[in-house]
């Protein structure tokens, strides 16, 4: 599969800099049998079903960005991406990185805080913490590169339901959702259950390869729960529809089924010609052009997801991160 059959012109002003309020307001283009429908998140527990078993991802978005000076006074960020094993130790991004070597000291308002370890080939580094709570007493949400408006409440980059911090992105489809939703969707009949999957940048990194299938996929920490799991089978088996929220579940989801497994590390790439066990229904946002996460939309739906973009774009809903969503069925 050629990358550019995953290509499509988004324009900037599409893309969301400023999440919807409330949550839930965020406008929500439904894929009907029939024709496409508009509506916000608000309906979602209007328009699944009874018996239907909602799935979401708890992680919580560590506060992994920091604003640190060298010992000559000049600026360097560093974005915390996956702990090493050993103690206080991060793989991470630094920029600017180049002439940062290994023992090089990283100050915070003139005081040490991380330490330069080891560099790695793909010109990542390893750093070390220099004191136990400095993610939580320094650490700044990392928001995506695209959203240029601040983050009035950092909480707004946080689901209402994240639990235990460990990505460095959120699980951006469940932002829409609210205690409001929830609670509706049970007094529907609709199960909850949460899984965890750890988000990486990767996620999101478009694909630079030719073709699709040359893609170097990133690989990812996920757990579900044994009594989640045995609920998602005795759904599937009353006949009841698995909704994953956001393509983090989805991965989530499907990963624990191809490797018969609750928890463990994933670098499933989902494309064209993925047999699907899991997952019925989606809910997600609008992606970057040329991702992994597109094309697992286009193994989802197949190439109507071209239609629903454009229709998405000609009606002004906004884009990725802070943007708008869908709701798709297999």
């Amino acid at each position: 599969m050629d990358t550019s059959l995953f290509d499509y012109e988004l324009p900037e002003s599409a893309i969301g800099q400023t999440p919807a309020e409330p949550r839930d307001s965020a406008r929500l283009l439904v894929d009907g049998s029939d024709e496409i429908l508009h509506r916000t998140v608000a309906d979602l527990p209007d328009l699944l079903q009874s018996g239907d078993l909602v799935v979401v991802n708890d992680t919580k978005v560590l506060p992994a960005r920091f604003h640190l000076h060298k010992p000559t006074g000049g600026a360097v960020e560093v974005l915390l991406l996956e702990p090493t094993g050993k103690h206080r130790e991060w793989r991470c991004l630094v920029r600017p990185g180049k002439r940062l070597r290994v023992g090089t000291v990283l100050e915070l308002s003139g005081e040490p805080a991380m330490e330069i370890v080891d560099a790695l080939d793909d010109g990542r580094r390893v750093v070390r913490l220099l004191s136990d709570d400095l993610i939580e007493a320094s650490g700044e949400v990392p928001l995506p590169p695209y959203i240029t408006e601040p983050l009035a409440d950092p909480d707004r980059y946080q689901t209402v339901y994240a639990n235990d911090p460990g990505s460095v992105a959120a699980p951006t489809a469940g932002l829409h959702l609210t205690d409001d939703v929830l609670a509706r969707l049970a007094g529907r009949g609709i199960g909850l259950e949460r899984i965890e999957l750890r988000v990486g940048l990767g996620t999101f990194r478009p694909i630079s390869a030719e073709s699709v299938l040359d893609h170097d996929m990133h690989t990812e920490t996920f757990r579900i729960d044994p009594p989640t799991w045995e609920r998602i089978r005795e759904t599937k088996e009353a006949g009841g529809r698995i909704v994953a929220i956001g393509t983090t579940t989805v991965r989530t989801l499907e990963s624990a089924a191809a490797l018969d497994a609750l928890e463990g590390e994933t670098s499933l790439f989902i494309h064209r010609g993925f047999d699907w066990q899991v997952v019925d229904v989606l809910l997600t946002n609008f992606h970057v052009p040329r991702s992994s996460l597109l094309v697992m939309i286009d193994a989802f739906v197949g190439e109507r997801w071209r239609d629903l973009y454009r229709t998405a774009l000609d009606e002004n809903y906004r884009f990725l991160s802070f943007g708008d969503a869908m709701l798709l069925e297999r």
